[in-house]
């Protein structure tokens, strides 16, 4: 129903970054939140909210909205998502049985045809309020292409799924108007500016290791 890992994939990103109180994050997991603490700056937390579309090219294409919280691990840092919406099933299976990632389904319109603007809207089917919207105002592209290179921590049952992730892309900078609605999971970025936002563009990811890797691993 899925493919198995890693998957090669491949779009583009819209990215915020928002300074949030500890106090007013989504909780981790239990068993999580035993080997992972939140990186804080003058008890402020780095949560990443984007939308992403996954374009024909690799092994799924599907559109996304995420959060995600900046973690460290006896300090090493990683990144956890807590919220995020997929409208694909093949998505949603693999990244919960895959890598505990808590994937549920939205509908999504992610208007990028009238560049700089990028027009972001999320709905649950059969909820009068959508899970939040976004506007986008593209602006320079930064030269070159970037590597990317960052761990995925969630929980998987009763333990700790580490999910290593690499790839390259593109960036834009950008300025973003969130408007999630404030009743809902995202609610608890309602008002806020953040305080980056960014374009990724044009990137390809391999996100999850080779059977070779995990054979290695279990090894080690």
């Amino acid at each position: 129903m899925y493919p198995p890992e890693p998957w090669h994939l491949r779009g583009q990103m819209f990215l915020s970054v928002f300074l949030i109180p500890r106090g007013r994050l989504p909780q981790l997991p239990p068993v999580l939140s035993a080997a992972v603490r939140p990186i804080t700056i003058g008890g402020r937390a780095a949560v990443g909210a984007a939308w992403v579309r996954y374009e024909p090219g690799g092994v799924l294409h599907y559109q996304e909205l995420l959060s995600a919280v900046l973690v460290h691990e006896r300090g090493r840092p990683r990144v956890s998502i807590t919220d995020i919406w997929v409208d694909s099933m093949a998505s949603r299976e693999g990244g919960r049985r895959l890598w505990g990632i808590p994937k549920e389904m939205a509908e999504f319109t992610i208007d990028t045809d009238s560049d700089p603007l990028v027009d972001a809207t999320a709905t649950v089917p059969g909820e009068a309020a959508p899970i939040g919207s976004a506007l986008v105002r593209l602006k320079g592209r930064l030269p070159g292409r970037l590597p990317i290179a960052f761990t995925v921590a969630q929980a998987l049952g009763d333990h700790v799924r580490r999910t290593p992730v690499r790839g390259r892309a593109g960036l834009r900078t950008a300025n973003a108007a969130w408007r999630p609605e404030p009743g809902g999971p995202l609610g608890y970025l309602a008002g806020r500016r953040p305080v980056l936002s960014l374009a990724v563009t044009d990137f390809w990811l391999v996100f999850g290791r080779s059977a070779t890797d995990r054979a290695r691993s279990a090894r080690s």
